[in-house]
């Protein structure tokens, strides 16, 4: 071997570390401008097939820019109804909230079909069962167990029993939060998001309320868990200690019908404003603006299905916690005990 080659190999394999970038951004580039003239014949197209005018109106009549742009994009929080279920009882238009009305609008379609095809992945992830999960098995054990080991790591034990409801809160939450992205979603009158809409949030907010409350009382028994509102044995410290007591529960217990209103209305908030402030940005950009908030809101609609069913989780375990640490260690039957023994023992200290 000649003394040149060496040097020849090391010659080459510079020259292939100096291209080597040049051609990756190239790549990347051109990469970007294919994704970026797909936008734009997207943008053409829904523009075409589903033209942002006001709704209800025509594309011929009058329309100063960018105000109908915004009215074709734009959905108001009041839901469309589909079927009147009680026609003889007339419901006023344009209602926020639909109570004690029976109707199907356009958020409750658009659950239901998430809600199939959650069902269908399922059915087909278990269709087959393998000891070794292969495919679509394999990726639902893979996204359960995630759930799973996120509700234990900051839920505890006592937090796995409860995984089944946190994890379904949060798939069914996810997928209706995306459903808003998905066209034609908020296009038409008849599919809407279900979280853009209140009625829909408070619903779940309630399911939520109701499941920790009653896995509070299961845990606890009816006296054990009003005793968190009402802890009439602190009086046995003396009238001022069971006063502080009384007004520190009667707190909580106010404190407990907030959570439900706090889970729908953040919820609610976020979905419809993430979906306002894209259907604006599409009305008065093209292109890379949209698209960019498009990828920011898919974080965001993860992050609130996250918050909404981890805060379920943690409201469920503060439910079924005893009031006082060592009640909760020793059980509800032996609260009279630790707490005279620990009286008992603190008052020569204090003395000393």
């Amino acid at each position: 071997m000649s003394s040149e080659q060496p040097g020849a190999i090391a010659n080459t394999a510079l020259a292939v570390e100096t291209t080597a970038p040049a051609t990756t951004r190239r790549r990347a580039g051109r990469t970007l401008a294919i994704l970026a003239g797909a936008v734009v014949v997207l943008d053409v197209l829904a523009f075409l097939v589903l033209p942002p005018f006001p709704r209800g109106g025509q594309a011929g009549e009058a329309c100063a820019y960018p105000v109908c742009f915004i009215d074709g994009n734009l959905e108001f929080p009041p839901p469309h109804v589909v079927l009147d279920l009680a026609p003889n009882d007339p419901m006023p238009t344009g209602q926020l909230v639909i109570a004690f009305h029976p109707s199907i609008t356009s958020p409750i379609i658009t659950m239901w079909i998430v809600e199939a095809l959650l069902l269908l992945l399922a059915l087909f992830a278990v269709r087959k069962m393998r000891d070794i999960p292969r495919g679509l098995q394999n990726l639902v054990e893979w996204a359960y167990e995630l759930l799973e080991d996120f509700g234990t790591s900051i839920g505890g034990a006592e937090a796995r029993r409860h995984i089944p409801v946190y994890a379904a809160f949060f798939l069914l939450i996810l997928f209706s939060n995306w459903s808003g992205l998905v066209p034609p979603v908020g296009k038409i009158d008849e599919l809407r998001a279900p979280t853009s809409d209140v009625n829909m949030t408070i619903g779940l907010a309630l399911f939520a309320f109701g499941y920790f409350e009653f896995q509070g009382f299961r845990a606890l028994g009816i006296g054990g868990y009003l005793s968190k509102f009402f802890p009439v044995y602190e009086f046995r410290e003396g009238i001022g200690a069971g006063l502080i007591a009384m007004f520190v529960g009667l707190i909580e217990l106010l404190l407990e019908f907030v959570k439900p209103v706090t889970l729908a209305m953040r919820l609610f908030g976020n979905i419809y404003g993430g979906e306002v402030a894209l259907a604006v940005m599409t009305a008065l950009t093209i292109a890379l603006v949209p698209v960019a908030l498009f990828f920011l809101e898919l974080i965001l609609n993860f992050a609130q299905a996250l918050i909404f069913s981890v805060l379920t989780l943690m409201f469920t375990l503060i439910a079924i916690e005893s009031h006082r640490h060592e009640e909760g260690e020793m059980g509800h039957e032996g609260m009279d005990a630790v707490h005279d023994a620990t009286h008992l023992e603190v008052q020569p200290a204090a003395a000393h």
